[in-house]
């Protein structure tokens, strides 16, 4: 013991160093060179414009290159959109993105064009920034000659300004734009354009400085590959105009071209509606209108004189609030107006104010983006509500996945710790897809500070801290190591989870529990908690937070014990037993068979029991006695949409399965108020966000839940499968697997059941219906019951 305590006093004082040696390429050496304006300091607001012309023999079979960016970057090669990015990550890990151009080639001459943008203060809570600049580096000897280096010109983009946002909420996604057309740069990224008065681009150092004596310092961005695929561009119309004021439209308007004009000295609105939530780069078209102001305002849903939003399909006295886009018309023919980075909405409002000249509106739509994730799991249940449940679960897990999970799309667009343990079993239950599953790891292992623990979101220039979602991200590790595509990705993190848990330790008290860890000690939205943070005693110990370290015990015990050393897994065991003794002779209230909130055990919630069932500190009879209880007493403060998650595992864990279709009423609350996305918490009439990844949950349950397929091995090399069916009669369904498809089928007759279970090659399981566990083989497998 006395040596294991030697290595975790160690781990408190040593920190591990990830950062990527920036002069070392993919296959090779950086030859190119990071550019920017050479009269700017760096980190201001702007837009800045890069081009190159090169000339080629013939069209050549590959042309391969690696882009990157601080903010962002949009990258053109004669004049056709290929490329937008960087994934965002942190100065140690800047991603790059690599492209083949040579579909994009011509012989002869070719131009390559390149919009950077930096938001400057403005910018994103998740964009982590050094100074403005843009590094393009070809992949072989042919494509060098892409290379960025003073051999590229630059402009500054005079026509934008960033503007601030006011939104009803909390606000972390970034400036909007304010662009005047006056002073726009037209055809900047066509062959014949003149450059020759634009600026040599100005080269940035951003070598390894070494000193000897073991003496490194690295500046700038230390380039990585994104383990990510590039996101998903597709083209999409918005559907239907609900309301006009001030114009006449087209009827055929929005969902298709149909050229319209605004009068002069005339303010109209045009109210656009996509009938569901997106997220897009939305371009406008049109012509003439000099002086005319343009705006474009972006939402969820539509608010009413009292703030709600109510049924999000009614429009009848509500009015638009939210995100917007500002543009002033210089008054020539064909005016184009992209987004730099994608919006989120429902609905979009064109706001026209001309002068003395009509404006005509050409055109407005979209280009969807995301992350290409590609759905595989299917549920056959005769139901049209559960498909309903589904389709709205894919559509929120899309928005909320681009380069990173988010928590939502349109408010912050921050990877929290808490969202993506719930994202990422949707990824592994509906896609199979686990590489944004595995860059979410990454980044959260990437964010450890130096007393250990992860910060609660990443990227993050704020360094916001949610203890509790620290000890999440162990059971995250867990979760891989059972469900992902390469099991030992999780081994380089062992030293991480044991800085974190060596972290917590130095704070646990006498009497064995966590007591006044820094940081908010968010648990859950509830609305007898303030600001989330679980009932404490007067010496600031809770049931919710030394059951949370307890369950980090556990996974990381079962870590260690698959992938790391037997010793850790034995400390962290000990830990466990402890915390789980004292959890039961403090929080355990005989009187009313139930765990509570606090020593005083004045206060209780389904949160506390839930985590006790799942922790394993009752089973049987008493939990289920306890699953009862934590759905009939209403003094129980209740699971918001989020930790109905677990609230759900524990009451299947308590035997209670079989009712899981009667705990789905927030999202039939959801459903009836016209969303197409799932909200943020049990406010439906005015959540805060419309699109909320951590309410995804039932796309998960109705295949570990309903159909009963889970994880019994690391890599999901055995399966378990104990399905509750509630009233179904038949159902079945298929789910991804690392090695092909699980398939079930069920078709129960009064007391006999015939069910048919299809693996991967293989693979085995076990499958327990009535008390009974039958062995599953590779293949088809059949089942008279």
């Amino acid at each position: 013991m006395k040596t294991i305590w030697g290595l975790l006093c160690l781990l408190t004082v040593t920190w591990q160093v990830a950062a990527q040696n920036s002069s070392a390429a993919a296959g090779g050496e950086w030859t190119a060179q990071w550019i920017t304006h050479p009269d700017i300091e760096g980190t201001e607001a702007g837009v800045y414009l890069f081009r190159k012309a090169i000339e080629l023999e013939s069209v050549p079979t590959d042309f391969v290159v690696h882009i990157s960016a601080d903010n962002g970057y949009k990258l053109y090669v004669n004049d056709q959109m290929v490329s937008v990015g960087p994934a965002r990550g942190d100065m140690n890990h800047w991603n790059y993105e690599t492209v083949d151009l040579a579909p994009y080639l011509q012989a002869g001459s070719n131009t390559l064009a390149a919009k950077v943008w930096n938001e400057g203060a403005l910018r994103a809570v998740a964009q982590i920034s050094w100074q403005t600049g843009f590094f393009l580096q070809g992949a072989g000897e042919s494509s060098e000659v892409a290379n960025t280096d003073d051999s590229w010109k630059v402009l500054q983009d005079r026509s934008y300004t960033p503007i601030r946002q006011s939104v009803r909420g909390y606000w972390a996604a970034g400036a909007g734009e304010l662009i005047d057309m006056n002073k726009r740069i037209r055809g900047w990224r066509e062959a014949s354009f003149d450059d020759q008065n634009w600026k040599t681009a100005g080269t940035i150092d951003v070598s390894n400085r070494r000193f000897g004596f073991g003496m490194d310092t690295r500046v700038g961005w230390q380039l990585v590959a994104p383990t990510i695929p590039e996101r998903e561009l597709k083209p999409q119309r918005l559907v239907r105009t609900r309301k006009t004021e001030g114009v006449t439209v087209p009827g055929e308007f929005p969902k298709e071209k149909a050229p319209f004009q605004v009068a002069a000295n005339t303010t109209a609105t045009i109210l656009l509606d996509q009938e569901e939530l997106t997220n897009a780069f939305v371009t406008l078209h049109w012509s003439g209108g000099a002086g005319s102001q343009i705006k474009l305002t972006y939402a969820e849903a539509l608010y009413d004189a009292e703030g709600n939003k109510g049924n999000r399909d009614v429009i009848e006295g509500k009015e638009i609030s939210g995100a917007r886009d500002s543009i002033i018309s210089d008054g020539t023919a064909d005016q184009l107006f992209t987004t730099m980075r994608y919006r989120t909405y429902r609905y979009l409002e064109i706001e026209v104010k001309t002068e003395a000249e009509p404006l005509v509106i050409q055109d407005i739509s979209g280009m969807y983006t995301g992350y290409p994730f590609d759905m595989k799991a299917k549920l056959f249940s005769g139901e049209e509500e559960l498909q309903e449940m589904m389709d709205i679960g894919w559509r929120t897990a899309q928005l909320c996945a681009v380069d990173t999970y988010m928590d939502c799309p349109y408010y912050e667009r921050l990877q929290y710790v808490g969202d993506t343990r719930i994202q990422h079993f949707v990824s592994f239950y509906n896609s199979g897809d686990d590489r944004l599953a595995k860059n979410a790891l990454n980044l959260m292992d990437y964010s450890r500070q130096r007393g250990g623990f992860t910060l609660s979101r990443y990227p993050d220039r704020m360094g916001q801290v949610i203890p509790t979602y620290s000890l999440w991200y162990i059971s995250m590790l867990k979760d891989y190591m059972y469900y992902g595509t390469e099991p030992a990705f999780v081994k380089d993190k062992l030293f991480g989870s044991r800085q974190i848990l060596n972290y917590f330790i130095n704070y646990i008290a006498e009497d064995g529990s966590l007591k006044n860890v820094p940081g908010w000690q968010f648990t859950d939205w509830v609305a007898e908690w303030r600001f989330g943070v679980a009932p404490m005693s007067e010496d600031g110990t809770s049931s919710l937070l030394d059951l949370q370290l307890l369950l980090a015990f556990q996974s990381a015990s079962e870590l260690e014990s698959a992938m790391g050393d037997p010793a850790f897994a034995d400390l962290f065991d000990s830990y466990a037993e402890r915390m789980a003794d004292m959890i039961q002779e403090k929080y355990w209230d005989a009187s009313r068979g139930l765990y509570a909130d606090t020593p005083e055990k004045d206060v209780f919630s389904q949160h506390a029991n839930s985590l006790a069932i799942l922790a394993g500190l009752v089973d049987g009879t008493r939990a289920r006695e306890i699953g009862e209880k934590m759905l009939s007493d209403t003094s129980l403060a209740k699971a918001s949409i989020y930790f109905k998650y677990y609230l759900h595992q524990a009451l299947t864990e308590a035997g209670m399965g079989d009712d899981y279709l009667k705990w789905l009423d927030v999202w039939r609350q959801y459903m009836d108020l016209g969303m197409s996305t799932w909200g943020e918490d049990f406010e439906v009439e005015s959540t805060r966000s419309d699109c909320h990844a951590w309410g995804s949950s039932p796309n998960v349950d109705f295949f570990r839940i309903i159909l009963g397929i889970e994880s019994d091995g690391i890599g999901f090399s055995k399966v378990r499968i104990e399905p509750h069916l509630g009233d179904f009669e038949e159902i079945g369904g298929e789910m991804p697997h690392p090695q092909g498809m699980v398939a079930v089928s069920y078709d129960r007759s009064g007391s006999k059941m015939e069910a048919e279970i299809t693996l991967p090659q293989n693979v085995t399981g076990t499958f327990v219906w009535a008390g009974k566990t039958h062995s599953l083989r590779s293949g088809t497998n059949k089942l008279s019951l």
